[in-house]
């Protein structure tokens, strides 16, 4: 946790999302799911990758009427074809990691997010994250913004996100290191917030014998590394 105040980071929810997302989390007291934007068709809401046969495999997550034009809190999945999907993506994880040092406990919380009889996407991508976030026994706080209706969203996005953190009393805002060329240092400090950027560090670890495959589901980091190997990943990190 930053030691300059109270920190927080506002994110679009994820499916089982990858390490870097869980650094920031594990970086601030309180994160925002900010899930009352538009779901980006083609994005990593609903989809990530995980290691099949060795190799890096795309898993998505079967979405009804999918629309860039909805908000990502007005999304659901296809409940017709989740449950096959569900079935399957299990047996898939079962398959390809039933040797990995960390199985059952991964396998166990995967299969217990995944079943759910809330088909809000968004829901369900918050479940993973706080999951993996109890598991790991990492105390964030969390909150979603469109539970919680911080602010209009008429505002632009800057703005929007400027107000949230004053609505939560923070004095530190962090975000992913993308966010650069989305938000101005100097505007967050005339407000009294100090703007932070993470940029992730990804250190390899030992999957089965093969070498190293980047880009991966926090589920492969579970499926190789213990609790403790798992929160020394989560402070691999720089903030600028």
């Amino acid at each position: 946790m930053d030691n300059r105040g109270r920190s927080i980071a506002v994110m679009q929810p994820y499916i089982f999302p990858y390490l870097g997302y869980f650094q920031l989390i594990n970086a601030v007291d309180e994160f925002v799911f900010y899930d009352d934007v538009n779901y980006i068709k083609g994005g990593w809401i609903n989809r990530n990758n995980v290691l099949i046969n060795k190799e890096k495999k795309l898993f998505t997550l079967p979405i009804d009427k999918s629309s860039s034009n909805k908000l990502i809190c007005d999304t659901f999945i296809n409940r017709a074809l989740y449950e096959k999907w569900k079935k399957k993506f299990l047996r898939s994880l079962e398959q390809s990691y039933k040797k990995a040092p960390y199985f059952d406990d991964t396998f166990t919380l995967v299969k217990n997010v995944l079943s759910t009889s809330n088909d809000n996407l968004s829901q369900l991508a918050l479940k993973s994250a706080v999951s993996v976030t109890r598991f790991l026994e990492i105390k964030t706080n969390f909150a979603s913004s469109s539970v919680e209706n911080f602010n209009s969203r008429d505002l632009s996005a800057q703005s929007r996100v400027i107000d949230i953190v004053k609505k939560n009393k923070a004095k530190v805002y962090i975000n992913a290191i993308g966010g650069k060329e989305l938000y101005d240092k100097s505007d967050f400090k005339s407000c009294g917030i100090d703007l932070l950027f993470l940029n992730p560090s990804i250190k390899p670890y030992k999957q089965f014998d093969n070498n190293f495959v980047s880009g991966l589901s926090i589920i492969d980091v579970l499926m190789f590394n213990s609790k403790e190997e798992c929160r020394m990943l989560l402070k691999n990190y720089q903030l600028e």
